[in-house]
């Protein structure tokens, strides 16, 4: 099973790369989950036509009991994706990373691997801040390999640095390992020489260059992903690339 969080400051494109890259493993025939771990519940909405899914954490303060089954707390998308969402507390009051910690202890409780048996899990993890419940799929063994999404922007490639050197603080424990960057551009001046800057004095492979595309914005604004609205495109067949790059390393590993 191919285990991974896929980490970037907020507002990056981490939702949109996590989205598209599930698709791109749906299309290749594998069955996913993917988790948004972001309290704007935000990563699934792509997979799902545009509508919104009600996150867990939004479950368990409007029903008196946890829900029995995952169908209570999840959809099914394009290419029977699996999405589920952790949500958040209520703005304002509670820990934010709080709402990933409960959500994954239900899902235990609800046997979700055992019983959905997938062959992919990507995590869609905010990035600005490494700590508590958003360190959860690094240091808790429910993901094996991390991606970090940035950009030449130097905010972005702060939080990279930050996240990259969270995850090594886990090394000796066995967690999570920084598997590469994904560079999705902004076209900001000079963005491939700092990315590549950063990633070689990181010691981290760039494992997909993203282009800043319409296409994109376009099908977004539909509810829809690009590999679901046009896989032919050059940004889908870049999605589609790196999800077969994952596919041969993990048969590799086997």
């Amino acid at each position: 099973m191919i285990k991974l969080a896929i980490y970037g400051k907020g507002g990056i494109g981490k939702s949109t790369c996590t989205a598209n890259l599930a698709a791109a493993f749906a299309m290749l025939g594998k069955r996913v989950i993917q988790i948004g771990c972001d309290p704007k519940a935000d990563s699934t909405i792509n997979l799902l036509g545009g509508i919104p899914l009600t996150p867990v954490m939004n479950y368990l303060r409007e029903h008196d009991d946890e829900p029995d089954s995952i169908e209570e707390i999840s959809k099914i998308g394009f290419g029977n994706i699996l999405c589920i969402e952790t949500g958040g507390p209520t703005p304002g009051l509670g820990c934010a990373g709080r709402g990933i910690i409960n959500t994954f202890s239900l899902l235990e409780e609800l046997e979700l691997f055992e019983k959905i048996n997938p062959d992919v899990v990507l995590y869609d993890v905010l990035g600005d801040v490494v700590c508590g419940g958003f360190a959860a799929p690094i240091r808790e063994g429910y993901a094996s390999e991390v991606l970090i999404v940035t950009s030449g922007e130097k905010m972005a490639l702060y939080a990279a640095n930050n996240i990259n050197s969270a995850v090594k603080n886990f090394e000796d424990r066995s967690y999570a390992r920084v598997r590469g960057i994904i560079m999705n551009r902004r076209n900001v001046e000079g963005e491939e020489e700092k990315i590549r800057a950063f990633a070689d004095g990181a010691g981290l492979e760039i494992i997909a260059d993203i282009p800043r595309s319409a296409d994109i914005i376009k099908y977004e604004d539909m509810g829809k992903t690009v590999i679901e609205g046009d896989p032919e495109c050059e940004t889908a067949r870049r999605f589609t690339e790196l999800a077969k790059k994952l596919l041969s390393e993990d048969k590799a590993n086997d």
